[in-house]
């Protein structure tokens, strides 16, 4: 796909409502987030089949509280706009495409 997309309130429930979806929500003060960051946008060139959106939490702070986000970075994956699994936390591009593809499959 290789497109990341940058979600709202508004646009959320519309981006998220069909297909697979990694949703990162992030802050520009969290450095975890800063490093998490760059191996989500890679990955996003990389994997075909999944669509990627980022939510700033400071900006988006009802779509944070809906989704429970305590801590940040929290990855989300949303099937048909359903959340299957999620995780928290900075970590290597070839642990997160481990977790999509595990996530993915059940």
């Amino acid at each position: 796909m290789g497109k990341m997309l940058t979600l709202t309130e508004e646009t959320f429930e519309m981006e998220t409502k069909t297909g697979l979806m990694l949703v990162d929500f992030w802050a520009p003060w969290c450095g975890p987030c800063r490093i998490l960051g760059p191996v989500v946008d890679a990955l996003s060139q990389e994997m075909k089949g999944l669509k990627f959106g980022k939510v700033n939490v400071d900006e988006q702070p009802e779509l944070s509280e809906k989704f429970g986000v305590a801590s940040i970075p929290t990855l989300l994956l949303l099937k048909n706009g359903k959340m299957i699994a999620n995780r928290v936390g900075a970590t290597t591009k070839e642990n997160l495409k481990e977790w999509i593809n595990a996530s993915m499959k059940g």
